[in-house]
């Protein structure tokens, strides 16, 4: 009931969610001017079902919709939301204990699009991810956004047959190559939007600046997606661009912000490949890192040796939350100058005599308390 009779846009994936849906409701928001009531969001990142239903339940009269999905949600848009519009950013390791292998829910995504055939939504999908390619190719019409991704440690297999995909031609703009499977058809699609820089290549070839307030390159990507969902929902590229520039801390996501009289720039982190983007970000000197495993988090922390924290040499790290120590073992095989403080508020006095703003990247649990103790939620 609460999904009848709305144009829907779900975004989902493992990495870029809460800012991708951020950016495409800033857009749509634009698009609609005067009309922007017509708009609803679950823009706090509550994604699962009770986050989604809530936030539609709160406005009942909006009559479009764009809503961060939960991978293990998305069969169930499907079917049951029937969305116009279903942005699929991308696939990486995260909660293994929750969501185990990622090709199951790649497998389950392919299968909601089998089953949704001809009423089925408009795919945007990141044609870098192989997995993600697998599953948009059972959709009815798929737009295809290469996205210049650098993390490639989560697809070294072909979803299809299983063999070991080969990659050709690293470039600037592509900077892992063009993959392909040498064992069926399975291969990169031709885009139809390509990140080029700090800008984007649109389907007429032309090139438009992606001018945000919010930092890394991942964000050009998640922008890149969100633009292509924004013109398949009708909004001009020129307002979309527009809105992006309304959005500078998602959901307290890049907030330079004051937790206990100490100044932090906070940044969320939760698996190999969002800390793989996050750690190129730093500027100060003095950084902490945040690191917990209850549910939220997932419990299994193997993935801090997939992380290359050997880039961190030179700062000085504060660990802290309750798996600080095996971030601190990770660290001093990395050669990394750092001191351990289990205790979050500990740790901030510790960073009080660094110069401020503190860079303070954080898993899932700790940052929601950063955002509380900030009075950011």
């Amino acid at each position: 009931m609460l999904l009848r009779g709305r144009r829907i846009a779900a975004v989902t994936g493992t990495n870029g969610k809460t800012t991708s849906t951020h950016l495409l409701a800033a857009a749509v928001r634009e698009g609609l001017g005067a009309d922007a009531a017509r708009l609803v969001t679950n823009a706090d990142g509550a994604n699962l079902h009770y986050g989604i239903a809530s936030a539609l339940a709160k406005a009942p009269k909006a009559d479009t919709a764009v809503l961060e999905t939960d991978e293990r949600v998305v069969a169930d848009m499907i079917a049951h939301g029937r969305p116009e519009v279903l942005v699929l950013l991308n696939f990486s390791r995260d909660q293994l204990d929750r969501n185990h292998e990622i090709k199951f829910l790649g497998r389950a995504w392919r299968d909601s699009l089998t089953a949704a055939g001809d009423a089925g939504p408009v795919v945007i999908a990141n044609s870098d991810d192989p997995l993600v390619t697998w599953a948009a190719g059972a959709a009815r019409r798929v737009v295809w956004v290469d996205t210049a991704s650098t993390w490639v440690a989560d697809a070294a297999l072909c979803p299809n047959c299983g063999d070991l995909l080969t990659r050709e031609n690293p470039s600037a703009d592509a900077p892992t190559g063009r993959w392909d499977c040498p064992g069926c058809d399975l291969t990169e699609p031709q885009a139809d939007y390509v990140v080029r820089g700090d800008a984007v290549e649109l389907p007429d070839h032309t090139v438009r600046e992606l001018t945000l307030n919010v930092p890394g390159k991942f964000n050009v990507s998640n922008a890149a997606m969100a633009l292509a969902a924004a013109v398949e929902l009708g909004v001009p590229v020129s307002k979309a661009l527009t809105g992006f520039r309304t959005v500078r801390s998602p959901a307290g996501r890049f907030a330079v912000t004051t937790v206990n009289g100490v100044g932090v720039r906070l940044v969320l982190s939760k698996n190999p490949a969002g800390w793989a983007e996050s750690l190129p970000m730093l500027e100060t000197p003095t950084v902490v890192l945040a690191i917990d495993s209850v549910a939220a988090d997932g419990k299994d922390v193997s993935w801090l040796w997939d992380v290359e924290f050997e880039q961190l040499r030179g700062k000085k790290v504060i660990c802290t939350g309750p798996r600080a120590y095996d971030l601190a073992v990770r660290l001093a095989y990395a050669e990394v100058e750092h001191e351990v403080s289990v205790d979050l508020t500990d740790a901030l006095r510790i960073a009080s005599i660094a110069p401020q703003p503190v860079d303070l990247i954080a898993t899932y649990t700790p940052f929601q308390k950063l955002l509380k103790m900030a009075g950011l939620r």
